[in-house]
């Protein structure tokens, strides 16, 4: 099994005749994802790199059975993509687009929960199944099929993550996104990854600012049985000033890497503090 997406994803992306769009639709498509077909407005009939173009996702959804989509698009236009999917039947929306408005985001992610849909990000790279599917812009290269689930607010660290754990493999590696506002949290995929029978160890991989990490650390004393490691990026990171996510800010003294270690260790989770650390930690506990 895996979480989230699996071989049976069937994908639009919305904004497929951009730039980005096209060129992740040709890669998630060589991946082996179904991309069944792509949504710009006005553009309805064409093919981008095989993939038939619809003017909506209705319509591409009502042609297609897509249970998935993903949206590159300009920020501006990020809400109503998420709002126009959310109303279109999929169960799964993966929005990969950076600066989404706040409010349009909460709008978004309110809708979409009322309708039982998902949303994962704004601002995020994605999910992957490996040798599954891949809903996202992570490198291909940087994972392979075993039993270690990944999930992180950050994005280049993830796949750094996932080298480490190569050795073992990965269920699923979700990447939620460093907005403040975000459709699925740390306690979401690690209810998923509890319950997923193929999910032998988790990784969360946290930063500054805000308290999900902490939040994520009490769900793990409480719930989770599987072994589970975390990692903060952001240690040495100077109070006030963003560090590349628009959440990862510590504020009024909140939100340290040293918080949320302490939030890790009482909660037993084996904190690492080099990605280097995490195969050796996984040989004496999942071996």
């Amino acid at each position: 099994m895996s979480i989230l997406i699996d071989q049976n994803t069937r994908l639009i992306v919305q904004g497929i005749t951009g730039r980005d769009g096209a060129f992740h639709a040709r890669l998630m498509k060589e991946y082996g994802t179904q991309v069944v077909g792509g949504v710009t407005p006005g553009k309805g009939g064409q093919e981008i790199e095989g993939i038939p173009v619809f003017n909506s996702v209705a319509e591409a959804v009502r042609a297609t059975d897509a249970n998935a989509s993903i949206i590159f698009v300009p920020a501006n236009f990020a809400g109503d993509a998420l709002l126009e999917a959310a109303f279109s039947g999929v169960e799964l929306i993966v929005c990969v687009t950076e600066g989404v408005p706040v409010l349009d985001a909460i709008k978004a992610i309110a809708v979409a929960r009322n309708r039982g849909v998902r949303i994962v990000g704004p601002n995020c790279p994605g999910a992957i199944s490996p040798g599954k599917a891949k809903v996202g812009i992570m490198p291909a290269t940087a994972f392979r099929p075993g039993p270690v689930g990944i999930v992180s607010r950050s994005g280049t660290l993830t796949y750094e993550i996932a080298v480490n754990t190569g050795e073992f493999g990965q269920s699923t590696v979700v990447g939620i996104g460093g907005d403040p506002v975000i459709g699925t949290n740390f306690i979401d995929c690690l209810k998923m990854f509890q319950d997923d029978p193929e999910t032998k160890a988790i990784v969360i991989v946290g930063e500054i600012g805000g308290s999900d990490e902490e939040k994520a650390a009490q769900f793990v004393k409480q719930y989770v049985t599987k072994p589970v490691f975390g990692f903060i990026a952001g240690q040495t990171a100077p109070p006030d000033k963003r560090m590349g996510h628009a959440g990862a800010i510590i504020s009024a003294g909140s939100g340290t890497a040293q918080e949320k270690i302490r939030a890790f260790q009482s909660a037993g989770i084996d904190v690492i503090y080099e990605p280097e650390e995490l195969a050796e930690k996984l040989n004496a506990r999942i071996m």
